[in-house]
């Protein structure tokens, strides 16, 4: 009995730990976005051909997973995204893997949240794996 309740009162702690949450109009807004893929398409002034600016996919729970933004020459960079949860709607981001122009990696960026789901620390490594840099959030409530 006494482990029964040392477990329980531990599982108690961490679970608020994992659980992401979301707002709700963020899980309306995953909805509408399931399976979806937006281009966005420039004209300049005075030119009747249009190029394609950016094109933003999302997956079949809502989540944005890829975003890829194009210039004159052809793809300028492209940003895929990595949940915690791969089958969870209101999963938050892990990770997110930044490329170049010729598609190799030059960043990624792994994120940490605290209790509450707000983000705490964003984790900036260099493709060979070496910390570049550290951003943290510090929330204020007034």
């Amino acid at each position: 009995m006494k482990r029964f309740l040392i477990f329980s009162f531990l599982l108690a702690l961490v679970i608020p730990a994992f659980s992401q949450q979301v707002t709700p109009e963020t899980l309306i807004k995953r909805q509408k976005r399931k399976g979806l893929t937006i281009k966005e398409w420039n004209t300049q002034a005075g030119a009747k051909q249009a190029f394609l600016d950016h094109v933003t996919t999302y997956d079949s729970l809502g989540r944005k997973i890829e975003e890829i933004e194009y210039a004159s020459y052809g793809q300028k960079s492209r940003v895929t995204s990595e949940y915690v949860d791969p089958l969870d709607p209101a999963s938050k981001v892990l990770r997110e893997i930044e490329y170049n122009d010729r598609d190799k990696v030059v960043r990624i960026k792994k994120y940490e949240y605290n209790d509450d789901g707000s983000k705490k620390r964003q984790l900036n490594y260099y493709p060979n794996g070496k910390l570049e840099s550290v951003k943290e959030y510090e929330l204020i409530f007034r």
